[in-house]
């Protein structure tokens, strides 16, 4: 698909009355689309902005969220999404860098100093700039491991580039409604949008809410695992046909549980840097994520995952300047160690996190794909501890269901994990090193066990 205007406006043009989007239960047509859209860019113009201003944007997901991003596009800004959580310590340092001019905040208290406060002005017109698939519109904040964040820029082409590769996949269209399930300050949920915007299917965008309420009248969701397991456990019947799972490993009675309710499931690997997902397959039950999707390359060196996509961005954003992402082969290191079998890639763990015990390799993903697979652990982390006799230790950091007793979890591993691999703690994981939806740094973990543990 080639857009030679906004898509919301390509739709528009093609079926004006049609229903496009659910907000909180709410039906917008395209041509009621637009309006809203025309009407919120004309009041950003009228506030200021400009093609290429660079606007933080933070907000949960809402109604208002996504009707401002669009607009905000439609304004040929730059958009970076940040989540509400993300302590305001971190910005401070963080957003510098970043040149931004506006913040757009929905959720949470107070201005930021240097950038001018935005509100949902609407006006009549239709203002806005010129479609141009190549200008820079978002921002998003990767999820190293390690230090600040940093942000990924990417434009319209490679967000739909993206969608491109899924839906080549992944039947999407028509009729069709996906859940917002996934917040836009993630790459995964902007996905979601870009692939509605290419089918010209529906959306759904709710409050937060119970996942089997929001689910109501959606035909495809993104979710984790443990999302998965509940709605089938649950009573509310749902009309879900088709679900992108990812987080973490799929058991293959999660997917044969699916299956028999008519929901397909389907897995794969994705990278911020990469607009969300890189290669996919239909859940198997088999550790692989399936294979690389249309418009993406992937290949080893010395073990380690090395990409190349239109989706790729076109730079992290430093002082004004784009920074490349891709290497002097014009490649992708991603740190990542994988094996490549009949064309399907595994993805065995991080370069940097592998630790030995008592002479044992240890790669601390494969033991969190194994204890994911537990029906109410929602997040695990394995970290090493340091030990006089083994060099180091396996410990477990986990987040359960509200009720779980973790000194079960051991005998649970007992059957499934070797001797070496098994955890010698379990620890619950702390809610001040959350981080607000940014990835938890492991190093930050460990040094939180060793205190939690050596004192």
């Amino acid at each position: 698909m080639t857009f030679s205007d906004w898509p919301w406006r390509h739709w528009c043009a093609r079926k004006a009355e049609q229903p496009a989007l659910r907000l909180n239960g709410a039906c917008l047509t395209w041509r009621e689309l637009c309006q809203r859209t025309d009407a919120l860019a004309s009041g950003f113009v009228q506030q200021g902005v400009r093609e290429g201003d660079g606007v933080m944007l933070q907000a949960h997901n809402h109604p208002d969220t996504l009707l401002a991003w669009l607009a905000l596009l439609q304004c040929g800004a730059r958009i970076l999404p940040v989540n509400p959580q993300l302590p305001r310590s971190v910005l401070k340092i963080m957003l510098p860098p970043l040149t931004l001019r506006f913040a757009l905040v929905l959720n949470g208290d107070g201005g930021y100093s240097g950038l001018s406060a935005l509100s949902l002005d609407q006006l009549q017109g239709s203002a806005g700039a010129e479609w141009q698939p190549d200008r820079l519109a978002t921002m998003t904040l990767t999820s190293g491991s390690t230090g600040l964040p940093k942000a990924a820029v990417h434009t319209c082409a490679a967000h739909l580039a993206s969608a491109e590769g899924v839906l080549a996949l992944l039947p999407y269209a028509g009729e069709d409604d996906w859940l917002l399930s996934l917040p836009l300050f993630h790459v995964s949920g902007q996905g979601i949008l870009w692939r509605w915007l290419l089918a010209g299917a529906r959306l759904t965008v709710c409050e937060k809410q119970p996942l089997e309420q929001m689910l109501q009248g959606c035909t495809h969701a993104s979710l984790v695992p443990t999302q998965l397991w509940r709605l089938l456990n649950g009573e509310e019947k749902v009309a879900l046909k088709a679900v992108l799972l990812g987080g973490a490993a799929i058991p293959g009675e999660l997917t044969l549980r699916a299956t028999s309710r008519g929901i397909r499931s389907w897995c794969g690997y994705g990278l911020t840097e990469f607009a969300s997902t890189v290669c996919a397959k239909e859940a198997d039950g088999q550790a692989d994520v399936g294979y690389p999707l249309p418009g993406r390359e992937v290949k080893l060196v010395e073990g380690e995952v090395w990409l190349k996509a239109a989706s790729m961005a076109s730079g992290y954003w430093r002082d004004g300047q784009l920074v490349p992402v891709a290497n002097s082969q014009g490649w992708f290191a991603t740190r990542d160690r994988g094996e490549i079998v009949d064309g399907r890639l595994t993805i065995l763990g991080r370069m940097d996190n592998l630790f030995f015990s008592g002479g044992e390799g240890i790669q601390p993903e494969e033991l969190e794909r194994v204890i994911g697979t537990h029906p109410q652990v929602s997040q695990v982390y394995v970290v090493p501890l340091d030990d006089v006799e083994f060099g180091q230790r396996p410990v477990a950091v986990v987040e359960c269901e509200a009720g779980v007793d973790i000194a079960q979890l051991p005998h649970w591993v007992g059957d499934k994990l070797a001797r070496f691999q098994q955890p010698v703690h379990w620890l619950v994981l702390p809610a001040e090193l959350k981080n607000g939806g940014i990835k938890i740094s492991r190093r930050a973990l460990q040094q939180w066990v060793y205190q939690s543990l050596k004192g």
